[in-house]
């Protein structure tokens, strides 16, 4: 038996109903942190769980200083977290392991936050990004977060913009937005179908098309390809040679198809 939910979305707040089978073991999970390199570290967490409707956010007082390029964005300064709980060891860390081991954890460029969360002591091992799903299935100038919260017309009440809890909300209407895009696209009868079609969308690399970069920004691929098939071979070498980590997972996978000449092939979609 079918039950029923309301989603807000559109400039009006307009009221969506629409079918699910179950309320989804998501966790809807952003951060705000110290800074964006490799050894960032936690300064905001918010999350809400889809099948409580539980929502947390939580300020932490982070073992390294917020840089001031971090500032700029969350507007959280070293000052306002002084005299904030540490993380590692806190009852929120605690409560979060045993939230992730239970739901799928969503987020809008989930490696980042896996990454964040890593530091802290928490392994994320099931994810969906909505970044690569969005990528996929949304034709955008951009797919960050707050383009497309206003693009798609999502949920934009009391909303503000690079503060945790905010784009937690924010990304619960990208998901719903999402998950309305896939069931339509690939008929999926179920939310479980949903759910497992955006989890293989989110390990799925997605073709490039444009250069955004180098003596080539602006170009397609296959323009370049044309021209200058050597600095395509090159690219990919130079990328192949960086730790796995550091590589740009869609660009390698571009190279490779533009390689074999398959860059305009039908994949996943």
């Amino acid at each position: 038996m079918k039950n029923w939910g309301l989603f807000r979305y559109g400039p009006s707040c307009i009221l969506a109903l629409i079918w699910y089978d179950a309320p989804m073991r998501i966790l809807f999970l952003d951060t705000e942190t110290t800074d964006i390199g490799p050894g960032s570290r936690l300064v905001q967490l918010a999350y809400k769980n889809g099948l409580t409707g539980e929502e947390v956010s939580a300020y932490f007082k982070p073992p390294v200083v917020i840089s001031y390029g971090s500032m700029a964005v969350h507007h959280i300064t070293n000052e306002m977290v002084a005299d904030k709980p540490v993380f590692a060891g806190s009852e929120y860390q605690a409560r979060l392991v045993v939230l992730l081991s239970e739901t799928i954890c969503v987020a809008h460029n989930a490696p980042f936050d896996i990454g964040i969360l890593k530091n802290e002591g928490v392994e994320i091992s099931t994810y969906i990004d909505t970044l690569r799903v969005a990528r996929h299935l949304i034709v955008s100038d951009q797919h960050n977060l707050q383009y497309l919260r206003y693009s798609l017309h999502l949920n934009t009440i009391e909303v503000r913009a690079h503060d945790a809890m905010g784009d937690v909300l924010v990304l619960e209407a990208l998901f719903a937005h999402l998950a309305g895009l896939v069931r339509e696209k690939f008929s999926c009868a179920s939310d479980d179908e949903i759910v497992s079609k955006m989890l293989e969308l989110t390990y799925a690399p997605v073709p490039m098309t444009t250069f955004a970069f180098g003596k080539y920004k602006g170009k397609t691929f296959d323009e370049v390809r044309a021209m200058d098939r050597g600095y395509i071979t090159w690219l990919h070498t130079s990328e192949k040679q960086k730790p796995v980590s550091e590589q740009n997972e869609d660009l390698m996978y571009t190279l490779g198809l533009c390689i074999q000449g398959k860059l305009g092939t039908p994949t996943l979609l």
